[in-house]
């Protein structure tokens, strides 16, 4: 199999005398940014902070005054839904921010708002700004970063500014009031200058900087937005809470906690909440009756996972959807609470959401060999999920066979290596019943560890190999950039 834009020098001679991939600073810049290290161990567990000292690669490129193609990957991986995480990129955009070339540091600055697009990303840029701050010894409150700040803010829509600074008020130790006041921001327009001074002052110095003036239709719709925050904030009132929601499509971050107590308000909610947030709370929704069986919420809730505009809108995938379905079919959360009794018709939605949402996965248009190791107990569990290795090891297949045209499994144990025939119209029962049953150059050989036990192939200085340790939905894009040689 011939990749697209691989050439014989590529490749070196490991100390078995074998031919591997060669692996560049930017090749392991573009893992970093992907899931977060330069090594070839994708891991589902979250490993911490990021570290200085494990961005050798991102150093070298920009001592090497190659700042220019570092953020173009940056910009690349944060805006094409590429990166697994998106912390990387985030802290690779600060470092960049703090180099000493001019070009570099205006250029960091100016994709502020291209990498950072809600304010939980710009709290965590302000945060790693900082922490660099102290391992570097330099300052961050300059005169770009200030000018930086005032962009991101006075270059948005003032409805999204106003509903972004009511959901997202604070993170990692800075909040908008912090901001604002550290970059000395100047509003550009009135609307903004409003948002400003209710995020700096308060509801009640906006009332009487507002009262009895003649505003423009831009400060009249964020007046009244704001408005209807501060009133549903205050209210203890079920009925008029419902209310504000529907009217003006409120979100969960929105409302107090003692709100989200009762029923009708998470009825309301219910109807504007994203798709991946709604299959994630299926069994909250389903302990705390606001899904019944029968309901007109739980039809509501059913239609709506089974539409393929929705499905398509959302961009949801099926390895998701089946995360979802497996934890609601436990019947309980975490340390066994809250408990529910998984409904009959939600479950049929599911499954029946999750091979229509195939359409959603691109195809790489590779040559894939999945390889099964079946020596272990099939009916262990991936770690951090409820699903069996058996049923995620016949997903992955499943999930490739249907999207590649070109792809063939093999299942091996101690004792041998068998081809497992999947086709594209099986279902995910009868692909993992089979699959238990059934017990060269230019290539590439992605080792998936679905126990998590941490282990690894071993060369990282090996492009052509990669391992993933436990599996998730973010394993999906992984295997994807490698097969796309974009990492």
């Amino acid at each position: 199999m011939e990749l697209s834009g691989s050439t014989t020098s590529n490749h070196t001679l490991n100390s078995t005398g074998v031919g591997s991939w060669e692996i560049s600073d930017k090749a392991k810049l573009c893992r970093f940014l992907c899931y977060g290290s330069e090594r070839d161990l994708y891991s589902t567990k979250e490993n911490g902070r990021i570290k200085l000292e494990n961005t050798g690669a991102l150093q070298s490129m920009l001592e090497e005054k190659r700042g220019a193609e570092v953020l173009e990957e940056i910009k690349r991986f944060a805006q094409d839904g590429r990166a697994v995480r998106l912390e990387p990129s985030i802290f690779a955009l600060a470092l960049c921010s703090q180099n000493p070339d001019v070009n570099t540091k205006q250029a960091a600055f100016k994709a502020l708002k291209d990498v950072c697009r809600e304010p939980a990303h710009l709290f965590s840029f302000i945060k790693y700004k900082k922490e660099l701050k102290e391992h570097m010894k330099c300052g961050i409150w300059g005169r770009a970063l200030r000018r930086a700040l005032s962009d991101w803010y006075n270059e948005q829509d003032a409805m999204s500014l106003a509903a972004a600074v009511t959901k997202c008020k604070q993170r990692e130790g800075w909040s908008h009031q912090d901001l604002l006041r550290l970059s000395h921001t100047k509003p550009a327009r009135d609307a903004i200058a409003l948002i400003s001074k209710y995020v700096t002052k308060g509801w009640k110095e906006v009332q009487v900087a507002h009262e009895n003036k003649e505003n423009a239709e831009e400060v009249i719709r964020v007046l009244s937005y704001l408005e209807v925050v501060e009133k549903v904030k205050h209210s203890r009132d079920e009925t008029e809470v419902v209310t504000l929601i529907e009217e003006h499509k409120l979100e969960r971050e929105q409302l107090l906690t003692e709100h989200l107590k009762f029923k009708q308000v998470w009825s309301a909610l219910l109807k504007e909440m994203p798709l991946h947030s709604v299959v994630k709370m299926l069994g909250r929704l389903t302990s705390g009756k606001v899904l019944e069986p029968g309901s007109s919420e739980t039809q509501f809730l059913c239609d709506r996972i089974q539409s393929e505009t929705a499905l398509k809108q959302a961009k949801i995938h099926p390895f998701s959807i089946l995360l979802a379905t497996e934890n609601y079919k436990k019947g309980h959360g975490y340390q066994g609470k809250p408990k529910w009794e998984a409904d009959r018709n939600i479950l049929k939605a599911m499954d029946s959401a999750f091979y229509k949402s195939f359409m959603n996965v691109e195809p790489v248009g590779k040559c894939f060999v999945v390889a099964v190791d079946m020596s272990g107990s099939p009916s262990s569990i991936v770690p951090g999920t409820s699903i069996s290795t058996a049923a995620a090891a016949a997903a992955i297949a499943m999930i490739l066979a249907r999207t590649e045209a070109d792809t063939h499994v093999l299942v091996y144990s101690q004792e041998a290596m068998v081809p497992f025939s999947i086709s594209a119209d099986m279902t995910l029962k009868e692909a993992t019943d089979e699959l238990v049953k059934t017990s060269g150059a230019n290539s590439k050989l992605v080792m998936c560890d679905l126990t998590n036990t941490g282990f690894a192939i071993g060369d990282t200085e090996d492009r052509g190999l990669l391992t993933i340790s436990g599996f998730d939905l973010g394993a999906f894009s992984v295997i994807r950039n490698l097969a796309q040689d974009l990492i």
